[in-house]
């Protein structure tokens, strides 16, 4: 049974990690912050605590010799002061061998040499922990902290991990509990993934699933969701965030095999990811954790259709017009769409405002799922306006007995001409040269799809 589990340990420690397969694997840095309080002197089952945990994390030590893209250092508190008459030493708290390559065989050392004497300071000893990271680019900075006892220096190790935390310096926090008592549980919990080794065999199960998480990625699939819950969307653009501190992390354009699956991703279980798919409107997922061990799949639900907006006939000399699309009763736009161009939308109502003269509005447009909603304008007309001198004004529509302004005449050419949607107009002009209303004209006229029409002033 030993030996078994000892193969698949093994065997997992030599898998691949990356965050995604095509990424360059990061230097894994494991920082090991040993409680060496006092109260590790106790008896646990066969031995004392801190002799338990001295052979079982030995044993693990063995087992990481000469691991590529790992270092290892140690950090032990409450070893370096005794409790006397009730006081405590609350920064008795020490990096006693810096993390770095090969320091197996010195941890080992150090950890058969330290007498548990002190006090309980976690939230000191993840503060300090902090300076013990250097700068890296591409790493992953990983804290394991072993202890039989909750904060006793009236500190919140909780708030200094989240800290941590978000300023990226570190990823989620191991602990493992030795021997815990249920009541102290919650207050360790908050601090990171909680394991709690009730008993010699657990803790030595423990141990080996911890550092197997730390070394290793899990996989995953993300799942592209149709109106009806099935993984049918793919082709579109994903990226992935760090939840807590908002750091991309990777993007990519989904994909579906020849199998109809989606791509197998490469997850690191120990961040917490935002999901971002960059649909129109995007969806997004926050807060997603992954379980180590096995593959995980992450829904999101991205049902979409196609909306085509078409010119009635010959539209070669119309396709700069935009169509500003947005969710119905809404004046966020979402996208500015080209005319005669299919652009795919999650399923819903929208509404439209063509950039047409006059501009034309459509309410209440529905996307279906994997079908083309086809809305069609009609074609513009041509106005051509002449006047012998250059004028002010302006080409106004009349609509419900109302005049609409459409577009202001330049003032400083003497022909112009504008594509206008069909309809009644009017054209109020006055040269520049008049200095009374009086001598302003007004011509009516008529615009009709595909056709030129002329005003000479």
């Amino acid at each position: 049974m030993k030996r078994s589990r000892l193969l698949l340990f093994m065997f997992i420690l030599f898998a691949i990690s990356p965050v995604l397969a095509q990424q360059k694997t990061p230097l894994t840095r494991i920082l090991f912050v040993f409680d060496a309080s006092n109260s590790m002197n106790a008896r646990w089952q066969t031995n004392s605590k801190i002799e338990v945990a001295r052979k079982l994390l030995i044993e693990s030590l063995d087992n990481l010799e000469e691991k590529p893209n790992l270092q290892i250092g140690l950090r032990v508190y409450g070893h370096q002061s005794s409790i006397k008459n009730g006081a405590q030493d609350c920064n008795d708290t020490k990096l006693e061998v810096p993390i770095g390559y090969n320091t197996n065989n010195w941890i080992k050392k150090k950890i058969n040499s330290v007498k548990c004497q002190g006090t309980t300071p976690i939230a000191r000893s993840l503060e300090k922990a902090a300076n013990d990271f250097s700068e890296c680019d591409n790493c992953r900075n990983i804290i394991i902290l072993i202890t039989d006892g909750i904060e006793a220096c009236d500190e919140d190790p909780c708030a200094v991990s989240r800290a941590l935390q978000k300023k990226g310096i570190v990823l989620k926090p191991f602990i493992i509990g030795i021997g815990i008592d249920e009541s102290m549980i919650q207050s360790l919990q908050c601090i990171g993934n909680f394991f709690d080794a009730s008993n010699e065999d657990t803790f030595a199960d423990v141990l080996n699933v911890v550092i197997t998480q730390a070394l290793n990625s899990t996989t995953a699939q993300l799942n592209l969701l149709d109106i009806n819950k099935n993984p049918t969307e793919t082709n579109v653009p994903i990226t992935i965030y760090d939840h807590r501190t908002g750091e991309i992390l990777f993007d990519f354009v989904h994909t579906l095999n020849h199998k109809g699956n989606p791509d197998t991703l490469y997850l690191d279980p120990l961040y917490i990811y935002d999901i971002t798919a960059h649909t129109m409107p995007e969806r997004s997922l926050s807060d997603i954790n992954v379980t180590p061990g096995i593959h995980n799949i992450i829904g999101i639900e991205t049902p979409q259709g196609d909306l085509m907006i078409k010119i009635m006939g010959r539209t070669n000399d119309y396709l700069d017009i935009k169509a500003l699309v947005r969710k119905k009763d809404s004046m966020q736009t979402i996208f500015a769409q080209t005319i005669n161009r299919t652009m795919r939308y999650i399923v819903g109502d929208y509404d439209l405002e063509i950039l047409t003269l006059p501009r034309t509005y459509i309410s209440n447009v529905t996307i279906s799922q994997s079908s083309t909603t086809t809305v069609e304008i009609p074609q513009p007309g041509v106005l051509t306006y002449k006047p012998q001198t250059p004028g002010y004004g302006a080409i106004l529509k009349e609509e419900n007995n109302k005049l609409e302004f459409v577009i202001g005449l330049d003032p400083n050419t003497t022909s112009q001409s504008f594509q206008l949607q069909p309809g009644r107009y009017r054209l109020v002009y006055r040269s520049k040269s008049s200095k009374e209303s009086l001598f302003s004209i007004e011509k009516k006229f008529e615009i009709t799809s595909g056709r030129s029409t002329v005003v000479e002033l």
